[in-house]
């Protein structure tokens, strides 16, 4: 017989039991529906280079996920400066195919870009939760460069999506 062990409103951290509406299962609450997220948007992807991304970002949120899982009094690291330095990598490939902005663009042009744009602002998201965590908190500082670049890499293969698509960014 199956035993449920969260209907108290507790869970458990590697190695502490805290309330499921901890800032910190907030926040990497967050990141799994990011992962989520990222997976539904690959299932849209026509694209095999744009999906490789993906792909390895999914394995990074896994990581960063059970970095924001572990107790706080817990401070080996595990997200890594190298995964921070590989996205800024992948942005600045990418941002050379792109054309530079003028104004805004409307979120939107291909099924896969829109569901990119979607990633983009939930990662942000998530993003606020782990800054509002690390004020309270002990947080790994790679966590927020990652989360932060990552929205930048999900804006730009939004574009470059769109792009390869030749699908017309809306301007605002």
């Amino acid at each position: 017989m199956k035993v449920w062990t969260g209907d108290s409103g507790k869970t458990r951290l590697f190695c502490e039991e805290t309330t499921k509406d901890s800032q910190r299962v907030d926040a990497y609450g967050d990141i799994d529906e990011l992962n989520s997220l990222i997976g539904l948007t690959r299932a849209r992807m026509d694209d095999k280079e744009i999906d490789k991304i993906l792909k390895e970002v999914q394995a990074d949120l896994f990581v960063i996920g059970s970095d924001l899982a572990k107790a706080a009094n817990i401070k080996k690291a595990i997200t890594t400066k190298e995964m921070v330095a590989k996205l800024e990598s992948a942005v600045h490939e990418i941002e050379d195919d792109l054309p530079a902005l003028t104004k805004f663009i409307l979120p939107s042009g291909t099924p896969a870009a829109a569901l990119l744009h979607v990633c983009r602002t939930t990662c942000r998201r998530a993003e606020r939760k782990v800054v509002a965590l690390k004020r309270n908190e002990i947080v790994n500082e790679e966590i927020v460069k990652y989360l932060n670049r990552l929205s930048t890499l999900l804006f730009d293969l939004a574009r470059l999506t769109n792009i390869r698509a030749n699908v017309k960014e809306d301007e605002w």
